[in-house]
């Protein structure tokens, strides 16, 4: 497989022409990687691809993934930012969860990542049916008090055909309730502002420095390159996505082409994208860009689509972007889907 994603590498070096600033090694379980492998893929990525200087070096992991000696390891390694899914540090969330590892883990990896690793996301997941304001606070003051500078915090989604859909439809597990998952949302929104994070995407809280370069240059549209079976990417103009299954994906690899299926974006794709994911940030929809790349015909059709949340004051509108307003970032999903663009 590491061969493969090396080769790929090298079959898809020209699709790539402005210099990379990040690297994300995301799941599965990249955790699993030796240091001297990712070592060795990060530097046949500067080999073959103009890399920055001090390029943020992302890798995803899950406590029960990150002993003392494979932190240590990771220090070695040119990984500068670890993400750690531990979603809760209470065992009862874990367990409706369906996670691997419990609460001493969660805490354990936190404590010994701390020691190497300064840029550290942590997941957190809100919204669970038998979660109490209480502890959804105390989940969020042990995350303060590690010193965590980024958190990434997410409602429960129950997806089909997994256990936790079984559990609840069988009557094992209460399902989520809604009400409450937004009074999650707003301890969250003011627990973070009070320690100083900004929320510069909805699911995103960040100290000033510490925001995830990676996804940002996602959600302003920035194009990106995936290497890897089930691996999307990005041109501007196309989205792609690798074969998901590894026999497939390692097949077609070894006979020199590229396992990818393409789709072509319209202009009216683009901008409902840019919609949806500068809606969820701090930095808006830019509407000088839409008009630049696509005509005062797009701006304006927005403008109109989102002419009933600018009166109603959900929506405003500054220096040529359309912004969400905070406290209607729970609504922001609905919101963007109103302001789709049909075409024009």
């Amino acid at each position: 497989m590491l061969k493969a994603i090396g080769q790929e590498l090298l079959l898809r070096k020209s699709e790539i022409s402005d210099q990379v600033t990040t690297i994300y090694f995301g799941g599965g379980t990249p955790s699993l990687l030796r240091t001297d492998e990712i070592n060795h893929i990060v530097e046949l990525i500067a080999s073959h691809y103009d890399v920055a200087d001090h390029p943020e070096i992302t890798l995803e992991a899950n406590p029960d993934d990150l002993s003392k000696s494979t932190i240590e390891a990771l220090a070695l390694s040119r990984v500068n930012r670890l993400s750690i899914g531990v979603q809760s540090f209470f065992d009862q969330d874990l367990r409706y969860m369906n996670r691997a590892h419990d609460a001493n883990q969660a805490k354990r990896s936190m404590e010994l990542a701390i020691k190497h690793f300064d840029n550290i996301s942590i997941d957190l997941i809100y919204g669970l049916p038998h979660l109490s304001e209480e502890k959804w606070v105390e989940n969020l003051e042990l995350t303060f008090e590690l010193g965590i500078q980024h958190i990434s915090s997410y409602a429960l989604t129950v997806e089909p055909k997994t256990a936790l859909d079984h559990f609840i439809k069988s009557g094992k597990y209460q399902a989520p309730v809604d009400s409450l998952t937004q009074k999650h949302f707003k301890i969250l929104q003011k627990e973070t502002e009070r320690m100083d994070y900004i929320q510069y995407e909805i699911s995103n809280f960040g100290r000033k420095g510490y925001f995830s370069k990676h996804n940002t240059s996602y959600w302003k549209g920035v194009n990106y390159l995936g290497i890897g079976p089930s691996a999307h990417s990005y041109d501007g103009l196309h989205r792609g996505w690798n074969v998901a299954n590894n026999a497939k994906y390692l097949s077609a690899i070894h006979k020199g082409t590229i396992p990818i299926e393409k789709e072509l974006l319209s202009p009216e794709d683009v901008i409902n994208e840019a919609i949806m994911t500068g809606l969820r940030t701090i930095w808006g929809v830019s509407l000088e860009e839409i008009s630049r790349k696509y005509g005062e015909k797009y701006t304006e059709e927005v403008l109109e689509q989102a002419k009933k949340y600018l009166e109603k004051g959900i929506l405003n509108l500054s220096d040529g972007h359309l912004f969400l307003r905070p406290e209607s970032y729970f609504l922001a999903d609905g919101i963007s889907s109103d302001l789709f663009l049909l075409k024009v």
